[in-house]
């Protein structure tokens, strides 16, 4: 495919990330706490519920990564798993977000499954897919740079429009976790259209030399170094953000006595990382893809540490302090997403097949479970530690427990996934090798 792929392209191919990931925001921002604090269930068991429905990914992931990798479908290997995951993302996340009298730890983990499972067939094949739109170093970056702003547009618009509900009196977790499910369950149907029918599907690369048996190959995927490098670095960086995502609002309701700043916080921080992907993008071109995402993770631990020393009174400060570090998120996720197709080459020159969906199910699973591990250390370690957040009030040594967790373990998190990008094997000219020597293989 040419390496400069229009703007139309790259809206089109983005759209359905507008709500899809507005649905994975509230699963780590919105649910927890309200689950805990509203419904009254025990927060440990809330982490862990969400937890557990992450093992059905496992199973799921890899299956549906092959699966889109060799069955061709009429609407199209990557196309037809993403309409077939619309109905089940919809209806499971209604039952996630709209529980009713229903709200028990199993309950939230049985739905939460399915709301996961639906997600991954979205968003699984669109990574591939994405992943195959181009293979040049930089327009790759360029691909998942869109994608993540889509993302985070559609979160701004969302936050915005909470705002403007707590603003006319609507300020009850039920019901904005109600009308975040409404707007998604009418808008992805739509987006879903405009993708699939909008962008080209590229066929998987096929090669004239003999494929290795799939003990080999399966070898191949298990010892690719540089991927397994990218998944090390991914599981810390999401799960540090995820712990922090988790406690957001139980900061601002116990330690700064402010909740009703959390939309508008998250609003701001939405609004920073949005505007910090052109700035990153240009980095990545400059520095190469590996050192921008040691600079963004470092970015975001820094700004994490003074957090530790905020308490009641403090919630301007807060923002502030969330709104700069949250400059850098969308660049953790495209660059990351772009590192691994340069990595996924490497295999595809060894293996002498294409296995984009297979490496991205792999992928995928590292980053869920990293978010539900986030999840999980976010309200279990708070709750082995004292806190319970719908007991009231909490004591001053609660208050300096709670936000060390709150900004130590994020930090000490995205360093320890920075160790795992030093002297990355996959530059802009290690990348380049690959591409020509796919190239003979493709004219042999």
């Amino acid at each position: 495919m040419s390496n400069s792929l229009g703007r139309s392209t790259l809206i089109a191919y983005s759209a359905p990330s507008l709500v899809t990931s507005v649905a994975a925001l509230p699963m780590v921002l919105f649910v927890p706490a309200y689950y805990a604090d509203t419904l009254g269930l025990p927060l440990a068991a809330v982490g862990i519920a969400i937890a557990f429905s992450r093992l059905l990914d496992v199973v799921t992931d890899p299956l549906i990564g092959v699966m889109s990798d060799r069955v061709q479908m009429p609407l199209g290997r990557r196309k037809f798993w993403m309409v077939m995951g619309v109905p089940l993302f919809a209806y499971a996340l209604w039952k996630v977000f709209v529980p009713g009298d229903s709200a028990t730890p199993i309950y939230l983990a049985t739905w939460s499954a399915f709301l996961y499972l639906g997600f991954t067939m979205i968003d699984l094949p669109h990574k591939a897919w994405g992943a195959e739109l181009s293979a040049d170093y930089d327009e790759r970056s360029r691909v998942t740079s869109w994608r993540e702003a889509i993302s985070t547009a559609g979160q701004v618009v969302l936050l915005a429009s909470l705002v403007w509900l707590a603003g006319h009196g609507v300020q009850d977790a039920g019901a904005q976790l109600k009308w975040i499910a409404t707007a998604i369950v009418v808008g992805l149907p739509a987006l879903m259209l405009l993708c699939v029918l909008s962008v080209r599907e590229g066929k998987g690369d096929v090669f004239v030399q003999a494929r290795p048996r799939a003990i080999s190959g399966l070898k191949i995927v298990v010892l690719n170094p540089a991927f397994l490098r990218m998944v090390g670095c991914v599981l810390f960086f999401v799960s540090g953000i995820a712990v922090q995502g988790t406690l957001h609002r139980m900061i601002l309701s116990d330690v700064m006595r402010d909740e009703s700043r959390f939309t508008a916080m998250i609003l701001f921080e939405n609004i920073a990382t949005l505007a910090g992907v052109p700035l990153w993008l240009w980095i990545s071109v400059r520095i190469g893809k590996h050192r921008a995402l040691i600079a963004a993770a470092l970015w975001i631990a820094v700004w994490s540490l003074p957090l530790v020393v905020l308490r009641a009174g403090d919630a301007d400060v807060l923002i502030v302090l969330i709104t700069i570090r949250g400059s850098s998120f969308a660049s953790i996720l495209f660059l990351a997403n772009s590192i691994a197709a340069d990595v996924i080459d490497v295999d595809t020159l060894e293996a002498g097949e294409q296995r984009t969906g297979l490496f991205f199910s792999a992928w995928g699973m590292v980053t869920k479970l990293s978010l539900a591990f986030g999840v999980l250390i976010g309200t279990t370690l708070p709750a082995a530690l004292g806190y319970e957040p719908s007991v009231g009030a909490i004591s001053p040594e609660i208050e300096t427990r709670l936000m060390a967790i709150y900004g130590i373990v994020p930090a000490g998190l995205m360093a320890v996934g920075v160790l795992f990008l030093l002297n990355f094997p996959i530059t802009r000219e290690r990348h380049a090798g690959v591409q020509v020597a796919l190239s003979k293989l493709r004219g042999s």
